[in-house]
């Protein structure tokens, strides 16, 4: 099975060189995806209560996509607890 690196702010797996961000000078950066982050700064300036947000609205296709059945306040806490453990959201 083949592991891909994830976004450390949303949580996307990086699975392909287009879906990962850059760096200011140009180069590729396996730590954040390029929704997230280009030119070496994060795309939005966001909290992470806002990230959890965002994410919520693809919990449909993520349900469709894993079989799963989360609500959105289910999803909503599993976020929390995902996301944090993230680089960029670790305090």
């Amino acid at each position: 099975m083949n592991e891909f690196p994830i976004c450390q702010s949303c949580g996307m797996p990086l699975e392909t060189p287009e879906q990962m961000g850059t760096e200011s000078d140009g180069s590729i950066t396996r730590k954040y995806c390029a929704y997230c982050y280009q030119n070496g700064a994060f795309t939005n300036d966001i909290t992470l209560d806002e990230m959890i947000e965002s994410n919520l609205k693809y919990l449909k296709e993520w349900n469709k996509e894993t079989g799963e059945d989360f609500t959105a306040d289910t999803a909503r806490k599993e976020l929390q607890a995902y996301l944090s453990t993230l680089e960029r959201w670790k305090n």
